[in-house]
């Protein structure tokens, strides 16, 4: 591509990929590189900036990520966060430490304005902190340029060298400004165009997957979900009639979702087939409660049910999946922790009877998803569709699963989302949902005693589902919303609200 470049260097934290959304959210092309990137390799795609990631290490431990201090004598400029500021004070001189206190989550801050970063910015304001360790010595050249009550060094700042760093995340949107703050780094520090968009990404992405797969058959998992959606358009454009398209309906969708979505897709010019496999799913899962088990099993399983119709159906070469990327950053990849494994990232057999799997998203986060879609020109009640897991209601009952589990979760979550729309907060809120746990309660029902589940409602607002904040319902709708389970769902006489944000919780609760 022509487009200028920005490299993001991947030190393995949970918001890497979160950095290059933002990045390219400016209209900026950037790729993501591991840290142990040779230094030529990195020089070669002649970038216009650098921005180290941050990462879950120390810096001073043996065998902490670190990168050739000839990187910083290159003349291009560097933007370190959290971990990258660390290792880049580190790798030029200066110090850092493990104090007593720690930062994590909103913090107070305050900003010299005078650094290009917070250019016409407020002096003071929130920034989100995930650290430990801190900067308590600069290294030479270098000067602080934000500091919290806790943090001496919440930024810095070498100008001459075009050299800065942030402790806190700027691209999370809990941190005031910081895209703002971003945004000064790309266009005043590396002079970036801007002229970068999802346009380019589709067309670039479209003739890559023509070169990938050739005259090649694709099979393709399409739940009718946003992710799987845009896959199934993306690869449509770019292959036609080799696209084959299996609907495995495994019994843990919502309720009458498996039948809305063979009306919404089996009508368009794409091979669609419909697997009934809800018994085979519930045998399989029988007596299993821990829930990476579950995603593995289910994971297996969907693998088996597509070599089965892939015979059917004939020669397959390529296995697609529309996996996007915050289920690969949870997955664990590179150096980064694993938080949960995903069905098509996490749990898929050593042996998977096709040539390959690809995976046309998995760079993309889902508000970038969406994006694509219109894009693509996919109808808005698609690209709007409420998020949905791959192992389905399967991780919205906690324990052991069931068929009777699964109804009594289907009708209460169909409520709770009626209720919602009802409400006119479905576009407010962007993920919402009910959980089945697995705790059960004394109430009173008829005058009668009853011993019944407690279920668990979700509501959370987010643009990059890698951060979120739970959503503020308003108390007469959640009122509403009680009164119509406990009175219309048998075996529930509990509901409660979660109210944890992410981090420190997952959006979803299995």
């Amino acid at each position: 591509m022509s487009h200028q470049t920005v490299v993001v260097l991947d030190f393995g934290g949970q918001y890497n990929q979160l950095i290059a959304r933002r990045v390219r959210e400016c209209a900026v092309y950037c790729e993501v590189l591991p840290y142990k990137t040779p230094l030529a390799e990195i020089a070669a795609k002649n970038p216009i900036g650098i921005i180290f990631t941050g990462g879950p290490n120390s810096v001073y431990l043996p065998d902490a990520p670190h990168v050739d201090p000839a990187i910083f004598s290159l003349g291009i400029p560097v933007l370190g966060i959290c971990y990258g500021i660390q290792t880049m004070a580190y790798a030029l001189g200066g110090h850092v430490t493990s104090p007593d206190s720690r930062e994590y989550g909103k913090t107070d801050t305050y900003y010299d304005t005078g650094c290009i970063l917070f250019k016409d910015l407020p002096e003071r304001g929130i920034s989100w902190m995930s650290h430990t360790d801190y900067i308590d010595k600069l290294p030479e050249g270098f000067t602080a340029t934000a500091h919290t009550d806790a943090c001496p060094t919440a930024a810095m700042q070498n100008p001459e060298k075009k050299l800065y760093g942030l402790q806190f995340h700027p691209e999370v949107l809990h941190t005031e400004n910081g895209i703002a703050m971003l945004r000064n780094f790309l266009l005043e520090v590396c002079g970036a165009k801007g002229d970068w968009t999802m346009g380019d990404y589709a067309r670039q992405t479209i003739v890559s997957l023509r070169d990938k797969i050739g005259d090649g058959k694709v099979l393709l998992a399409l739940s009718g979900g946003v992710d799987s959606s845009v896959c199934a358009a993306l690869l449509s454009q770019a292959i036609g009639n080799q696209l084959t398209c299996i609907f495995v309906d495994h019994g843990l969708m919502r309720k009458n979702e498996g039948d809305e979505v063979e009306t919404a897709f089996s009508g368009r010019n794409i091979n669609f087939v419909r697997v009934n496999a809800e018994e085979r799913f519930l045998a399989k899962l029988a007596g299993v409660s821990e829930p990476e088990s579950k995603r593995k099993i289910i994971g297996e399983e969907f693998i088996r049910v597509f070599e089965e119709e892939a015979k059917k159906i004939g020669k397959v070469d390529f296995l697609a999946q529309g996996t996007i990327y915050p289920d690969v950053i949870e997955s664990g990849a590179g150096d980064a922790a694993v938080i949960k494994s995903h069905h098509n990232v996490g749990g898929l057999p050593d042996y998977v009877d096709f040539k390959e799997i690809i995976e046309p998203l998995r760079l993309l986060f889902k508000d970038e998803t969406r994006a694509l879609g219109r894009e693509l020109g996919l109808p808005d009640y698609l690209v709007n569709r409420q998020p949905f897991p791959g192992p389905g209601l399967a991780i919205r009952v906690i324990g052991e699963i069931t068929k009777e589990k699964l109804d009594i979760l289907r009708d209460a979550d169909f409520i709770f989302r009626e209720e919602i729309a009802k409400a006119g907060l479905d576009r407010d809120i962007h993920q919402y949902f009910a959980v089945l746990t697995s705790m059960r309660s004394v109430g009173v029902m008829g005058d009668g005693r009853t011993y019944d589940y407690t279920l668990a409602l979700r509501g959370v607002t987010t643009t990059d589902f890698m951060t979120a904040d739970w959503a503020r319902i308003p108390y007469e709708t959640l009122d509403i919303i009680s009164r119509r389970i406990v009175n219309e769902v048998r075996n529930i006489n509990r509901i409660v609200y979660d109210i944890t944000s992410k981090p420190p919780a997952t959006i979803e609760w299995e």
